[in-house]
């Protein structure tokens, strides 16, 4: 699913996580659910949101057809209090369904503060293990491995090429293989067009987060150790402050206002999810023909081409009153390449189940691409996302590098100095230890 912002909501549940379990460790203690049974019967009830909600709607219908005797609730709680109330049933052991929606960057959180509050499904998962979007995994384990949730849909990041521009402007899209390169076509489509690079809001921090995981890191590592000032978070805070620096970076706030920016076509590019595709054909219907999609520039020759924003998973809590039939309803849905595909197809939920990615589907000429397979750039590089590790204090800790990332990009502050800083906070208010 789209990625959301951070805002309010996830401040009420660092808030709810605060005083409990510190994490890194094994969740020994979680109930675990083995090889799929042989048969299912009775009822659960799922919760989820918007698009997802829709989608599991469907599959649910069609998996009671195939699974009689059993009943699949489907319940759109809406997204801006579902955090609050997943929060406080796992914090009460009560007041939870079956089966969970659990966005990536959340569900690191609920492993390592609720230890044994979510069932483990590794026996389910570790036979397919291969097939899914290891970024994904790597978000729904804990320190030894185990798994807690099943990956559902990627937010696999590519670079959209406004490519009328680039014409305009004499840069070859191929030519934008490094972060260097791109910042110097850059100032070239400025100067010739008068455009910027991208549109983002910069007071997110979520540019610089992408930046840091398309290098393989994030503000902790595998160890739980503070590591936002090492040389790859410098590298990519330093790109973003040098291009705001030059003018080449719309900072926009908020959703809406990105979304305007790209309709009214303010910048040449726009390094992004997948699932933007859906909000530019919605949105932006008019420019058909001008954007084209490619891997994202790499920070060194031959460094990853891609990053992840966004996505979901599904979560069984140890409260569920039929954990097999919640894990087989959420296997019937994300280990099944048909499944996944009428989800991406019906609802624009991108797979992180490979083997979904190699259907045709993925290989169409598109239209409004000016005839390239641009969902062929993102099903290749889904299986190259760099896996990171979140920890229970990612929500904090991203509150402190967003406002660390505004003083360097936007107020000037050298950029190592600036997450030396940051590192300081967090770890006083989290009490790890800087790597």
């Amino acid at each position: 699913m789209k990625a959301r912002s951070l805002g309010a909501g996830i401040v009420a549940v660092a808030t709810l996580l605060t005083g409990c379990a510190m994490g890194g460790a094994p969740v020994a203690s979680a109930p675990q659910l083995q090889s799929s049974p042989t048969a299912v019967s009775g009822e659960i009830t799922v919760w989820s949101w918007d698009v997802a909600a829709t989608a599991l709607k469907r599959l649910a219908g069609s998996y009671q057809k195939a699974h009689p005797g059993t009943t699949i609730n489907v319940v759109d709680i809406g997204y801006d209090n579902a955090y609050d109330k997943i929060s406080v049933g796992l914090q009460a052991g009560s007041g939870l369904p079956d089966l969970l929606t659990i966005e990536t960057e959340r569900l690191p959180g609920y492993i390592e503060r609720f230890p044994g509050k979510l069932v483990d499904l590794s026996g389910r998962i570790d036979p397919e293990k291969a097939n899914f979007d290891p970024s994904k995994l790597a978000a729904a384990s804990d320190s030894s491995g185990k798994v807690f949730a099943m990956p559902w849909d990627s937010g696999t990041m590519a670079l959209y090429v406004r490519t009328d521009y680039l014409k305009d402007a004499g840069v070859d899209p191929a030519s934008l293989t490094t972060w260097d390169a791109f910042a110097k076509a850059a100032e070239q489509v400025k100067a010739k067009t008068g455009k910027t690079a991208f549109d983002t809001d910069l007071s997110t921090g979520a540019m610089f987060t992408q930046l840091m995981q398309q290098q393989g890191t994030g503000i902790f590592n595998a160890e739980g150790k503070i590591v936002i000032n090492n040389e790859p978070a410098v590298a990519a805070l330093t790109l973003l402050r040098n291009l705001q620096q030059k003018g080449l970076i719309n900072n926009v706030k908020g959703w809406d206002a990105r979304v305007s920016a790209a309709k009214a076509g303010k910048s040449a590019f726009s390094p992004n999810a997948v699932w933007w595709s859906g909000t530019l054909k919605s949105e932006a219907s008019e420019l058909s023909g001008k954007w084209a999609v490619q891997p994202l520039p790499a920070f060194t020759a031959g460094g990853a081409q891609t990053s992840n924003n966004g996505g979901s998973n599904l979560a069984v809590p140890a409260q569920a009153k039929n954990p097999d039939l919640a894990a087989d309803f959420a296997g019937y849905a994300l280990m099944n390449a048909d499944n996944q595909n009428d989800m991406m197809a019906k609802d624009g939920l991108f797979p992180s189940y490979l083997p979904a990615l190699s259907s045709p589907i993925y290989s169409e000429k598109d239209p409004y691409y000016g005839g390239q397979a641009a969902m062929k750039v993102f099903a290749d590089l889904t299986a190259k996302i760099p896996a990171i590790s979140y920890t229970g204090d990612y929500a904090k800790a991203s509150e402190i590098v967003a406002n660390a990332s505004v003083e360097a990009i936007l107020n000037g502050k050298d950029p190592k100095a600036a997450l030396d800083d940051a590192a300081q906070t967090i770890a006083k208010q989290t009490d790890r230890t800087i790597g």
